[in-house]
């Protein structure tokens, strides 16, 4: 198994474990986390998800080897958008890293060490709110491979950070560290190396404690609606054809050592 699953007082604890390439998301991981939230959304016992990763990493983005070598190309035309899709949370849908189409009801956390870059940031995005440590590091890494952002990217990141915040990352793809983070709006909270996911699950301990009626109520209207989200994920996914002509053979000069830790000098 590529991830983990943990449940404990009422908190689901999802754990990507994929170490050795910093937790990048092969097509059978994100079938795997798709899957987590969908049970963490069916049990009733459990009231809050954490999302991290093993290792000291939160999560590469998406697997550019299994892309660049093809591998992950059958997953891709799996993922086609109906066009009349207007409810993530009743018609469920994966998307390229799992759940990045899905709208959970109970509140998800994300616990980053390291990296969460390109479609880990957009998992991040993904989630409600963000907790990262000294050290990590957040960003469109894959603005220099022409792999475009179909994991919602486009969507939240305005959202969480205004547009114009959002665009200086969107365009750019620059490295954002966790005390700029914070003060982007992009980080909800700063802990020092190591302590992410005991921060998130402190922060998840009181979520736990309140009436959760009144709390998953205000959480729901709080969010974007759903039709309104299915509908900006749909133009969104356009934009997968960019991969078709140019992230693919990014993913392959990746693959082949190019630009490895966050460099855009030799891509």
């Amino acid at each position: 198994m590529t991830i983990s699953v943990e449940t404990q007082d009422g908190i689901t604890t999802v754990t990507i474990d994929r170490p050795g390439c910093r937790n990048a998301v092969d097509p059978a991981t994100a079938r795997l986390l798709f899957d987590a939230v969908l049970a963490f959304e069916a049990d009733p016992a459990q009231r809050v998800m954490i999302l991290t990763g093993r290792g000291g990493f939160f999560c590469a983005g998406f697997d550019l080897k299994a892309a660049g070598a093809g591998e992950a190309d059958d997953w891709i035309a799996s993922l086609d958008i109906p066009a009349g899709w207007t409810d993530p949370q009743r018609d469920p849908r994966p998307g390229p890293m799992g759940p990045s189409r899905l709208m959970p009801s109970k509140p998800v956390i994300a616990a980053i060490e390291g990296p969460a870059v390109a479609g880990g940031m957009e998992l991040a995005a993904w989630c409600d709110m963000r907790v990262m440590a000294q050290g990590a590091v957040t960003g469109v890494f894959c603005r220099r491979w022409g792999v475009p952002l179909i994991d919602g990217g486009t969507v939240r990141l305005p959202r969480i950070l205004g547009q114009g915040r959002a665009s200086d990352l969107i365009l750019t793809g620059r490295p954002v560290q966790a005390d700029e983070a914070l003060s982007l709006g992009f980080a909800n909270r700063v802990c020092a190396a190591g302590a992410a996911l005991d921060t998130a699950r402190a922060i998840a301990a009181d979520l736990v404690r309140f009436p959760q009626a009144c709390m998953l109520a205000d959480h729901l209207t709080a969010r974007m609606p759903g039709a309104e989200l299915a509908a900006a994920l749909r133009r969104e996914w356009v934009s997968a054809t960019a991969f078709v002509a140019e992230g693919r053979a990014g993913a392959a000069r990746f693959a082949g050592g190019r630009g490895r830790g966050g460099d855009f000098g030799d891509i």
